[in-house]
Parts: structure tokens; sequence; C-alpha cells
């Protein structure tokens, strides 16, 4: 199992699937699974009953999950989708690096 480099509240593009083209930020990660749930993507309706919070019941729209390698990260810096790099910077921390522009990300 690869490591994953999204995070939880990181800007992505989906690259692949009906999606495809559709950017969103990360609301959820799944590492075990590989997979992460982008907000506006991959939505399916769902059956709920009525209940004491939800009196109405009917139709909600829910997140589903997508495989991580159909989402690409947006770099902060320069605004492109890019693939993602590791390096230890000055004071021993790692951070994720742009590969288009070289800049951190974190």
């Amino acid at each position: 199992m690869a490591k994953m480099r999204i995070r939880r509240d990181d800007k992505v593009v989906v690259i692949a699937g009906k999606d495809k083209g559709r950017e969103g930020r990360v609301l959820r990660t799944n590492p075990t699974a590989e997979r992460v749930v982008v907000e506006r993507v991959a939505v399916t309706k769902k059956a709920v009953r009525p209940t004491q919070r939800n009196q109405a019941g009917g139709f909600v729209e829910i997140e589903q999950p997508v495989h991580v390698s159909n989402v690409m990260l947006v770099c902060t810096k320069c605004g492109k989708p890019t693939r993602v790099s590791a390096r230890r910077n000055d004071k021993g921390k790692r951070v994720r690096v742009c590969k288009k522009c070289g800049k951190d990300i974190d």
C-alpha cells in the first residue's frame, strides 16, 4: 500500500471518471482503501426515512468516495494540477513539493 500524498482540505481536480475536470476540496480520506471524498464530486441520491432530526425524510445528496489515483492535487502557488514529491525543509520537517513549480505546498 503506497502512502497517500493527498490530505484533507487539499484542493484537487478529478482526472478520470464521470466527473473528469471538476475541482473540489477533500472532505475525508481513507488511506487503507486509498480513497478520498471530494465535495461536489461523485454525488449520488440516497433515500432517507423521516427521523427526529430530519422530520421530512426524502432524498439526500451525498458524495461517494473516489480512488486517489483519479484525483490530482492542485498546487497552492502555481494553481496547476501537479504530482507531488517530498523533501525535508531546513528544520527537518517533511514537506510536500510541487513538481511543476518546485515550491512547497505545505
